[in-house]
């Protein structure tokens, strides 16, 4: 298993600069943001002979791209489609699908050409609410929405599955699947397709009171990619306000606040055991988004806390299952 960033983090700074850095601390690989604004990787100039550049820069560092992510433009596809989303890209609804389609469709282009498996991004979800049943009538609506996410969605599996790509969908709240058992749903609307699974992240399972390892043990086998990233329930906040808590981010004690791998309540030994358990050998991509720490620090301490963690070696013995 190798350690690996997600270099959204250090957007401002350019992919050479970039990589010479997180290289030097001992990251083995990276995970590239390819939605419009990155500057890490333009996959229009990928798709039009520009691979080459990327493909230099890489291997001068002697690292390897875990999976590329569009996380943003791929929410476009179930939405929400209002105006909260014209930020990535302003349209009727109908234009947002599409665009976000396309954009999907350019990733998977990418990657096939950077001989990259996956393609990391988000269901979306019309509206999230309605994963509450009351009114009642949002139980019909919400089941709903898992047709419309085959609708949309299965023509996008398939294309990957034809160019030898697999897209791995984070579980996280404000998405279609925010937990096992949306997660499930998933796989069954699209009917067990070979290119679906998941970006697994426990940070998003522990706010919820969820056990992170179930997930795996469940779902081992759609597990494509991992998010190394912790979380944090500070109890001082969350017993006065809960964990649903609204406003920024990195406003001081929030009640549910993201940290730097080990300085949160990942049981990090359990994960890393169920997936070595089930047969996941492929890169932990550390995500930073600790308003405790500073970038550097946060990927200093999240690559000092893992090392250690994933020099142990599985048995030969395969499980039972």
């Amino acid at each position: 298993m190798k350690i690996g960033i997600f270099t959204v983090l250090y957007n401002d700074r350019p992919l050479d600069k970039t990589l010479e850095y997180v290289s030097s601390l001992g990251y083995e690989a990276v995970e590239l943001a390819c939605w419009k604004g990155s500057n890490h990787i333009d996959i229009d100039q990928v798709t039009t002979g520009g691979a080459s550049e990327i493909r230099s820069i890489i291997a001068k560092y002697g690292v390897q791209i875990s999976a590329l992510s569009n996380h943003l433009e791929s929410q476009l596809i179930l939405g929400p489609l209002d105006e909260s989303t014209d930020i990535w890209f302003k349209g009727t609804p109908k234009e947002k699908v599409e665009y976000g389609i396309s954009r999907m469709k350019k990733t998977i282009d990418a990657a096939q050409t950077l001989n990259v498996p996956v393609v990391c991004g988000f269901t979306g979800v019309p509206e999230w609410g309605k994963w509450y049943n009351f009114p009642p009538t949002n139980e019909e609506i919400w089941n709903n929405y898992f047709k419309i996410f085959k609708e949309r969605w299965l023509p996008i599996l398939d294309y990957a599955g034809d160019h030898g790509i697999k897209i791995a969908f984070e579980t996280h709240p404000m998405e279609l699947n925010y937990n096992l058992d949306t997660a499930k749903a998933l796989v069954e609307a699209a009917g067990g397709h070979k290119a679906l699974g998941f970006n697994y992240d426990p940070s998003h399972f522990i706010w919820q009171h969820m056990s992170p390892v179930a997930f795996i043990y469940e779902l081992h086998d759609r597990i494509f990619h991992v998010h190394a990233k912790d979380v944090e329930v500070v109890h001082y906040t969350a017993d006065k306000t809960g964990v649903l808590a609204y406003g920024p981010w990195n406003r001081v004690a929030r009640p549910v606040r993201f940290r730097t791998v080990g300085w949160g309540q990942v049981p990090w030994r359990n994960v890393i055991t169920a997936l070595l358990e089930t047969g996941y050998n492929y890169v932990l991509s550390v995500e930073h988004e600790d308003p405790c720490f500073s970038r550097d620090s946060g990927v200093e301490q999240a690559l000092f806390f893992l090392k250690p963690l994933v020099r142990v070696e599985p048995p030969e013995v395969k499980p039972w299952w």
